[in-house]
């Protein structure tokens, strides 16, 4: 079938929205639309359109291949970052974590996974057939946000979960999307003292983690580091997680024909994150994002205190704005910023800070303030998630079961079918495999409402015994 009498194009859309940037983009990739790619990688990409689209030449080889270019710069990125070997992926930093979870963990091996986790992290455990132990962490009622663990907390969650049999696998995030950190040396120091190997997702951090001593670190360029999307890096220190386990998830999860550009922009993101250049660089989009802070507090415009000066977690819900109503009225007015919550709205200011920021944010934040504000939101009821807590039914068997949808009052004694999750961030509120309780429910219905349309008034649950109100899922 041809083109519409209007002459419509399946590629206008796309054209469309990459033609109209946003008046003040404070969302990732942190390279803010080219401002702050490598000098080296700009001058690549001003070349004639795809000679650098190159399928996998002798010279070049690939990740998984131990001679070539690429090998060559894996090896000194993990010399730059102080590991024993780097892989780069080229589907984002889940690719990747899945890849180091497989290896981490044999078929039916339990590992630790916190309720922050992404839920790529979920996908790897269907793949491998793992067990996900789930632990909770400190909960933050009156900005809705996960709090990074202290060192006794995780004592808690290992002692709890080594009772009950042997851990394959401890999965920490640090920082977290808004920029809070733990302190991951001695969380790390405390599981290898179980003789528990640690995966670090440093999706939105600097590789900090492979000099506390974990064992493996996801590290996310385009969210930290100038590189472009989809790229990402994976290091090992070799010593507790088998290599070859190591291949073997990164032969699985990633693609036989890499992107050349994806892999090099990687490797140039985190040269120059380690480069003075790239530090220098660094520092003084940190200094524009503590000046924009100061200026913000100043307005009493109020934030939540980070160790990130270049994410701006506002939280909007102290003066009675819903995240998400905030987004969508900044949306209208060109500000896009990286992840709205229902009582904080994230901006990411990225390595060079739109030339605008401090001059314009201030004044539209005052004026989403003035239009919506009222009395501050209410605090939100802590998730009722045990310390740890295991699955009712293995989380593949329950993600592949025949599926019925019905409201989540009704759902009281079933298990889980899919995943609840609103996204962005992509942290699941509810996992394939648990049981749902009174309370549970309860707390589902008060985050539906929370969240708006991003969560629906019904789950899908395994089709145990079908209710007379439930209707199957296609």
């Amino acid at each position: 079938m041809g083109p519409s009498a209007k002459g419509d194009r399946p590629t206008d859309p796309l054209f469309g929205v990459l033609r109209r940037p946003p008046l003040l983009p404070l969302h990732l990739p942190a390279h803010g639309q080219g401002r702050a790619l490598p000098p080296r990688l700009r001058g690549l990409l001003r070349r004639d359109p795809g000679s650098w689209d190159l399928p996998e030449l002798p010279a070049w080889g690939g990740p998984l291949v131990d001679e070539g270019a690429v090998a060559e710069a894996q090896r000194r990125c993990a010399a730059l970052m102080g590991a024993a070997h780097c892989w780069f992926g080229v589907n984002g930093a889940s690719g990747l974590l899945q890849s180091a979870l497989l290896a981490m963990a044999p078929p039916g091996g339990r590992v630790l996974l916190p309720r922050n986790l992404h839920r790529s992290l979920l996908h790897a455990c269907v793949l491998g057939g793992l067990d996900p132990l789930l632990y909770s962490l400190p909960f933050d009622s009156a900005t809705g946000l996960w709090r990074p663990p202290p060192v006794a907390h995780l004592r808690q969650v290992l002692t709890t979960a080594l009772a009950e049999g042997p851990v394959a696998g401890l999965v920490l995030l640090d920082p977290t999307y808004q920029g809070l950190r733990a302190d991951v040396r001695a969380l790390v120091t405390l599981a290898h003292g179980h003789d528990v190997p640690v995966l670090v997702d440093q999706a939105h951090g600097w590789g900090e983690a492979v000099a506390a001593g974990a064992d493996l670190v996801v590290l996310s360029p385009q969210k930290a580091a100038g590189g472009l999307a989809q790229g990402a890096a994976l290091f090992s220190q070799a010593e507790r997680v088998d290599g070859e386990a190591l291949a073997r998830g990164l032969l699985w999860l990633q693609t036989s024909s890499p992107s050349a550009l994806l892999l090099t922009s990687t490797a140039a993101a985190l040269e120059r994150m380690r480069s003075a250049a790239g530090q220098a660089l660094r520092s003084r989009g940190e200094e524009r994002g503590r000046r924009l802070s100061r200026r913000l507090a100043k307005e009493g415009l109020p934030l939540v205190a980070n160790e990130d000066p270049l994410r701006v977690p506002l939280h909007c819900g102290a003066f009675g704005v819903n995240g998400l109503a905030a987004d969508a009225w900044l949306l209208r007015r060109g500000v896009v910023a990286e992840l709205p919550e229902p009582s904080v709205i994230l901006f990411c200011l990225g390595l060079a800070p739109p030339r605008r920021l401090e001059r314009d944010l201030p004044r539209v934040l005052g004026e989403l303030r003035q239009c919506l504000g009222g009395d501050p939101l209410p605090p939100q009821a802590p998730p009722p998630y045990p310390l740890v807590s295991g699955l009712a039914l293995p989380i593949g068997q329950a993600w592949r079961s025949q599926a019925l949808a019905m409201d989540i009052r009704d759902a009281v004694g079933r298990i889980a079918a899919e995943p609840l999750v609103p996204y962005p961030p992509g942290i699941p509120l509810l996992v394939p495999g648990e049981r749902i309780d009174a309370e549970r429910a309860r707390w589902l219905e008060e985050q539906q409402r929370l969240w708006g349309g991003q969560i629906t008034d019904t789950v899908k649950v395994v089709a145990e015994h079908p209710g007379p109100d439930a209707h199957r899922c296609p």
